[in-house]
């Protein structure tokens, strides 16, 4: 079985979000399984001089853009065993950071023909294109539309997997024949046509074979009005062909054993787990009580995330005893707003306006609870990181959360984490009040960490369902 990861990031090479974190551990698993899995992406020129070096240049070919023919570098590398290729065009992705450019439907555009006129000339010939996310949406187009009646490219299938239903890639109707070189025929509802433009994401999600998001809660909820940003329509009418699929970590990398940014390795001792609470509050210059549950938030400061949820009820938590750490950027508001509040709660809160790996470790191996509120989440990594330190999340039943996280039930023993459903502050607020009165009775907290670190969220699990679905997709009908 052959298959081609495409995508706009990868770890280690470049990096926003946790689509990057999926398309670099993924392959791996399934390489595994015995499966051949190649990824291709962009060359970004900060990409990073370490791992950039061993890239080699392997040929160069011309791609068309609308009326343009582009300079098109094709370059490789090996990574823990995966092959990387590379497009290579310093106009496009010579710049700095990867995204938020005033041309970036071109960008992609040239990209996702890049992708398909490369791959005569990888010495590797996909049965399956797994795109992810809108950077890719454009391919399954292209392979039914430029490269249709093209032997070479006739039985190659495609996956499309949403990360983000919200990130859409949404342009004028003008980019359509200047751009994509296509004409109206693909302007239509049953096309790419959004709102009187042109959406990459629902060319994606109407030419791809079969379709995947990142978790079983999410393919429900995003043929929804409310989670569905405009495409539930479409989703609703690919339903059979929609798959949740659940994202893991890798428990190499995120081991509290191992991982070097742990003051104190562990794999269940509530006592080291306890000495890294104390070095974690000496660190942020917290006052150090080893008794007082640290509940950590590491994350994008945006609306997403619940941050309207834990401004309504900021006091009210603070004035219990707990200390809260926060780690991430994002919006100005939410980020004064967090500053001005830790001014006021110095021995109470401690919030840190960056994004710093060494620090968000020291975090999850030193708190005591994860809180992630979102108001939605497609799947979420950071819960998944928590339960593997043994720092137990409170979670809104949404999305991935509500997936991985079981809220703890007192008369079976049962549940890794706590949760709420309902979009409130005050609901948020008790199940928080409810964390900590567990927390204080030893025994049960220390049945509740046993049950967070039992839990399997490793990419083996998830891997085998892929494997199973491409599987599924080459099978004869």
């Amino acid at each position: 079985m052959k298959i081609l990861h495409v995508a706009a990031e990868a770890v280690p090479f470049a990096k926003t979000g946790g689509l990057a974190d999926v398309v670099g551990s993924l392959p791996k698993e399934l390489i595994k399984r015995g499966v051949d899995v190649r990824v291709i992406m962009p060359k970004y020129r900060s990409i990073s001089p370490s791992v950039k070096k061993d890239i080699i240049f392997k040929r160069m070919l011309s791609v068309p853009v609308g009326w343009k023919s582009q300079y098109c570098g094709i370059e490789e590398t090996n990574c823990e065993g995966v092959p990387f290729y590379f497009i290579d065009n310093e106009y496009y992705f010579g710049r700095e950071g990867l995204y938020g450019y005033w041309d970036e439907a071109e960008r992609y555009a040239f990209f996702c023909r890049g992708v398909l006129e490369a791959l005569p000339y990888l010495e590797f010939s996909p049965q399956i294109i797994h795109c992810h996310d809108w950077h890719t949406g454009l391919i399954s187009l292209f392979l039914k539309s430029h490269f249709a009646g093209n032997q070479r490219y006739t039985d190659i299938h495609s996956v499309f997997t949403i990360h983000n239903l919200n990130y859409q890639g949404i342009f004028p109707k003008k980019i359509l024949n200047e751009i994509l070189d296509l004409g109206d025929e693909y302007f239509t509802l049953e096309g790419m046509e959004f709102y009187g433009k042109i959406n990459f994401l629902k060319a994606g999600l109407v030419f791809s074979d079969f379709l995947t998001t990142v978790s079983r809660t999410y393919a429900l909820e995003i043929k929804t009005p409310f989670y569905g940003a405009k495409m539930e329509g479409v989703l609703q009418k690919r339903s059979h062909d929609l798959f949740g699929i659940i994202n893991g970590i890798d428990y190499e990398d995120y081991d509290p054993m191992t991982d070097p940014e742990v003051f104190f390795p562990y794999r269940r001792s509530t006592i080291k787990k306890q000495k890294n609470k104390c070095k974690l509050q000496k660190l942020l210059n917290l006052p150090q009580k080893p008794e007082t549950p640290v509940i950590a938030f590491v994350s994008r400061l945006v609306e997403q995330k619940g941050l309207d949820l834990i401004m309504r009820v900021l006091d009210d938590l603070l004035a219990m005893d707990v200390q809260l750490v926060v780690l991430g950027t994002g919006e100005c508001g939410y980020e004064k707003y967090l500053l001005e509040k830790s001014r006021l709660y110095p021995e109470k809160m401690s919030v840190n306006i960056m994004f710093a790996d060494s620090l968000a470790r020291k975090i999850y191996a030193g708190s005591d609870m994860f809180l992630m509120p979102s108001i939605f989440e497609p799947c979420g990594i950071g819960q998944l990181i928590a339960l593997r330190y043994g720092t137990i999340p409170i979670v809104r039943e949404t999305g991935g959360l509500k997936d991985t996280v079981h809220s703890f039930n007192e008369y079976s023993g049962e549940g890794n984490g706590f949760s709420f459903s309902n979009i409130n502050a005050h609901d948020m607020l008790h199940t928080i009040k409810r964390a900590v009165h567990f927390y204080h009775q030893k025994k049960i907290w220390v049945q509740i960490i046993n049950n967070a670190v039992k839990a399997d969220y490793s990419w083996n699990n998830s891997a085998a369902e892929y494997h199973e679905l491409y599987e599924n997709l080459l099978t004869p009908k």
